[in-house]
């Protein structure tokens, strides 16, 4: 994707939770190819407000875009990649999914109302299709969410559609299993690092045998650049998975191979909303974006270990020169 200019400037693009896992890595990637970028973000943790402060040339805003004002956050800005929400299956559950509401569903539909003519890529998740027993899901397949965080996505695209229907130029993305640097560590790839690195166990529900469509941010990243300028129908909705289903089991002998440790390992029974196979079937995502993804499993897991070690020795080296832990 090249610079872009509008009427003789660059573009600008607003990027929603941006200080975030892969919101990190797509401000990156914007900047790098001469994008003004503006974040917004909630900056609720440690992680976020560090990712924040290392931004160069990035304007960030800490904001809660369930509540603020935003028509003048919109302010310069050509298109709008939204990934702003509150992620994670277990927490959605009872009285959690208030939270789930307000940062999915309603969070989503103030950015709608205030878009205008605006591209905006709007991040929705594999977890809409819930079990994927064979075969892909085709995004035209029914949609059977297993967790009310699946709920909340399926009604995120539910807006894209009726805003699509009003003239807003909204698309949304099906991100499968997103993995790689600058990952949340409650996610499954950070955990085993986590367990070699700490010897504290992961916790593996169920026996392994639980597939999931693993995608690598880089992937990520270079299908959601593309649909902010495709010329994708508003409203689309468009998988992207790297449509090879591997095993936990499998996952857990590459972290071994690459770092040469065994992952300790603490069983507990299956969690509800797991679904125990998810596939993206790619063909749309080739056929509108040009998109399909290039980075192996091995290859990803490198690179996330690759961050992980690096953070570990800045932790080291903080905690060596302030006394405490980082």
């Amino acid at each position: 994707m090249a610079t872009t200019t509008t009427g003789g400037r660059t573009s600008s693009a607003l990027v929603t939770g941006g200080a975030g896992f892969i919101g990190r890595s797509i401000v990156e990637a914007l900047t790098a190819r001469g994008w003004r970028v503006r974040v917004a973000d909630l900056l609720s943790s440690g992680r976020q407000r560090q990712a924040a402060a290392a931004m160069s040339g990035v304007d960030v805003v800490g904001i809660d875009l369930s509540t603020a004002p935003l028509r003048e956050l919109l302010l310069g800005v050509d298109a709008v990649v939204h990934l702003a929400g509150r992620p994670g299956v277990q927490p959605s559950w009872g009285s959690g999914f208030d939270e789930y509401v307000r940062h999915n569903v309603t969070v989503t539909q103030r950015l709608l109302e205030v878009a205008g003519g605006r591209r905006v890529v709007v991040a929705s998740s594999s977890s809409v299709y819930g079990e994927i027993a064979s075969g892909a899901a085709s995004e035209d397949a029914p949609l059977r969410p297993l967790s009310p965080y699946g709920v909340s996505k399926v009604t995120t695209e539910m807006l894209v559609h009726a805003y699509a229907a009003r003239g807003v130029d909204a698309v949304a993305l099906r991100y499968f299993s997103v993995y790689g640097r600058h990952q949340r560590p409650d996610m499954a790839v950070s955990r085993l690092l986590g367990a070699v690195s700490t010897g504290r166990p992961f916790t593996l529900r169920g026996d392994g045998s639980q597939q999931r469509d693993l995608t690598h941010v880089d992937d990520v990243v270079a299908a959601t650049l593309a649909a902010i300028e495709a010329p994708l129908t508003p409203g689309a909705v468009v998988n992207i998975g790297s449509g090879r289903p591997v095993s936990l089991r499998d996952v857990i002998a590459e972290v071994e191979r690459q770092t040469g440790r065994a992952v300790p390992v603490e069983r507990v029974p299956t969690a509800p909303g797991d679904p125990g196979r998810t596939a993206a079937d790619r063909r749309r995502a080739l056929a509108e974006l040009g998109w399909a993804p290039r980075v192996a499993l091995a290859d990803g897991i490198a690179d996330q270990l690759a961050a992980h070690r690096a953070e570990c020795a800045y932790r080291d080296v903080v905690s060596d020169l302030t006394g405490t832990v980082a």
